[in-house]
This record gives C-alpha cells, sequence and structure tokens, in this order.
C-alpha cells in the first residue's frame, strides 16, 4: 500500500477510535483493506486501495427485526445460489 493509501486509512482509524467506534479489519483484495464499521442500523465497507482510492458501500437497515426462524432463510438463500453457480 502507498503512503497516500496507508495515510488514508491510518487518519480513518485513528477518527473512529477518538469516537470510539468499533471497526474490524480485512483483507479481500490484494490491492485494499476493508474497514468494516457498525453503527446501530447501519453497516459500513470502507476499502482503501494502493493507489490512495477509497470506496465505500453502506448496508442501512429499514428497522424491522425478524426473529429466529428467519435464520433458515439464511442458509437456504445461499444454497440456492450455490447450486446455481455449479449448475452454470
Amino acid at each position: 500500500m502507498k503512503s497516500d493509501g496507508f495515510a488514508k486509512l491510518l487518519e480513518f482509524l485513528q477518527k473512529l477510535e477518538q469516537q470510539e467506534i468499533n471497526y474490524t479489519l480485512a483483507h479481500h483484495r490484494d490491492e485494499a483493506m476493508m474497514v468494516t464499521v457498525a453503527v446501530p442500523g447501519e453497516r459500513w465497507e470502507v476499502e482503501f486501495f494502493s493507489d490512495g482510492s477509497v470506496e465505500l458501500e453502506k448496508f442501512i437497515s429499514n428497522g424491522e427485526i425478524s426473529g429466529e426462524n428467519e435464520l433458515s432463510g439464511l442458509f437456504s438463500r445461499f444454497a440456492e445460489a450455490e447450486s446455481l453457480v455449479i449448475a452454470g
């Protein structure tokens, strides 16, 4: 990661720390580091690239809370998507 991109990442992490906002770091792409930020009702995925660019994707809750019975839907949807990839 070039110094510009790394400096942006460090500055962002320092701001999160100052505001006491929880985050996790991940490395999903060779050229980027991802910071996942979770705040009430939202999840932000912020990727800092080696060329200094930044990409952001926000996931905002509609406020609807589901029960345990919804967990099976997670696995059935994933299984359906996986079978389409294998069959395709």
